[in-house]
């Protein structure tokens, strides 16, 4: 069993057997509070261990279980523990690794998801939640959603295939339920590109580079989340490239996402790009009026069922809700999250004034974010030009002139530095946008025609 050295002040004093917290009623109280599935899935195997006079300790089999119950369930735990015995201020963890040894993923049986050692087995991001029954499907989605299921059932048919869209779409839900529906049968490895990277210069630094190879070229199935973080960082692109190749050699599906397609993707190797599109690419779109509020309402019953609640909300305020958050799911579950806190409080169900007071910083934080690519189409629209033509190398003045507006726009509003404009307008200098700035600046204040243009620019951009 793993040691936890404890530093026992006369305040630190193990509490006496008689004295002891009543474990399994509180088990009980945690089984009614978490649900049935929750409670099986993780809390069931925690055990109390030792018990001091200000905290306890508890044995969790795996050392994934323990990371997944600490950032999820340990605050709630306490506060249950809590009303059990007040003067219990924290809870610590040690591993049972007798346990551990035979069972190293509670959910998944040996040999579903590749077996690797130490802080490889501690990162697992699948999330039970994240299925494909409980995926609201729409016009914006359905393309994506059914590619999804394809792989599951005919792997290697769309290879790779690459998902993409803004923050919030459900791009990752997807990714899960993947993962998940095949997780019985297939080695499945479910990654960050940020985690990959992580590995990466781990295993350089310890010497392991080939525990790395041969770890993630084992997977059946190669899930990679938000592959834009590898923005720029060559030697992980280059390790990244020869995986992909292992893997499509090998006959595993890939399956990528992004919040761009790959022709957008700043700083990433060329090769890389040329393979990821090789697939199939699909984006998810913002989701209409009505799949917003059918999301609503099939997260409300599902918390409903977990927390037990039984107060009921309109469709007035579901219309609401969908109506003003637009721009992403999550933000708009987050508004649902805090409209339920209200109901919770105060005993009753919100009308639409009440959700207007309760959303108002909500709401009005919800503006657009002005983009780079924005600009540029916005530039591109008023002076009737085609985007790849403000974006290409030419330098005429019916071309640098609109151009340099967008470059002049880009740094007033938006937050990117020179160098990420340059970047965007087809890899320019960071000097380039740094001159067009101040000749613009020179321009507005003697040509009115250029003047003009800006000031109408700004209103549409505004």
């Amino acid at each position: 069993m793993t040691e936890i050295l404890l530093n026992q002040s006369s305040n630190d004093l193990l509490v006496k057997e008689e004295n002891q917290l009543n474990w399994n009623k509180v088990l009980e109280k945690l089984k009614k509070t978490f649900g049935n599935d929750i409670y099986e899935s993780w809390i069931k195997n925690v055990n109390l261990k030792k018990e001091f006079n200000h905290y306890i300790i508890l044995s969790a089999p795996t050392r994934f279980v323990r990371d997944w119950i600490v950032s999820r369930y340990a605050d709630k735990i306490l506060d249950i523990i809590k009303t059990f015995k007040k003067s219990i201020q924290r809870i610590e963890f040690l591993i049972d690794e007798t346990q551990e040894k035979s069972d190293k993923s509670l959910f998944l049986k040996k040999g579903q998801v590749t077996s690797i050692e130490n802080s490889f087995l501690n990162y697992y991001r699948f999330n039970l939640s994240n299925r494909f029954d409980n995926f609201m499907v729409g016009e914006s989605n359905e393309l994506a959603f059914t590619a999804a299921r394809k792989i599951c059932i005919q792997s290697a048919h769309y290879n790779p295939l690459f998902i993409y869209s803004a923050v919030g779409m459900g791009k990752t839900h997807l990714l899960n339920a993947v993962g998940l529906e095949v997780g019985n049968s297939k080695k499945v490895m479910f990654v960050s590109a940020e985690r990959f990277m992580y590995h990466f210069i781990k295993s350089i630094k310890n010497n392991e580079m080939v525990k790395f190879k041969d770890f993630f070229r084992k997977a059946d199935i190669f899930i990679i989340d938000d592959i834009q973080f590898a923005s720029g960082k060559e030697a992980m692109q280059e390790e990244f490239f020869h995986t992909f190749d292992a893997l499509i050699e090998k006959g595993s599906q890939i399956v990528i996402s992004s919040d761009r397609p790959p022709s957008d993707l700043d700083r990433i190797q060329e090769r890389i790009k040329s393979r990821m599109s090789g697939g199939l690419v699909i984006d998810i779109q913002p989701p209409d009026l009505n799949l917003r509020i059918k999301i609503l309402k099939s997260k409300f019953e599902e918390i409903k069922v977990n927390f037990k609640e039984n107060y009921n909300l309109s469709d007035e305020i579901f219309e609401f809700l969908a109506s003003e958050i637009t721009s992403n799911i999550r933000e708009m579950i987050g508004a649902l999250n805090r409209v339920l806190a209200f109901s919770k409080i105060n005993t009753k169900s919100p009308n639409v004034y009440e959700c207007k007071r309760i959303l108002k910083d909500f709401v009005n934080s919800n503006i657009k974010v002005v983009t780079v690519e924005f600009i540029q189409n916005l530039v591109a629209s008023h002076f009737n030009l085609n985007i790849h033509d403000l974006l290409s190398p030419r330098r005429p003045r019916s071309l640098a002139r609109p151009r340099q507006i967008a470059m002049y726009l880009a740094k007033q509003y938006t937050t990117n530095s020179l160098p990420d404009i340059g970047r965007k307008f087809s890899n320019r200098d960071h000097t380039t946008v740094i001159h067009a700035v101040k000749k613009i600046d020179e321009l507005i204040k003697k040509d009115n025609e250029i003047r003009q243009s800006i000031i109408e620019i700004k209103k549409k951009l505004l």
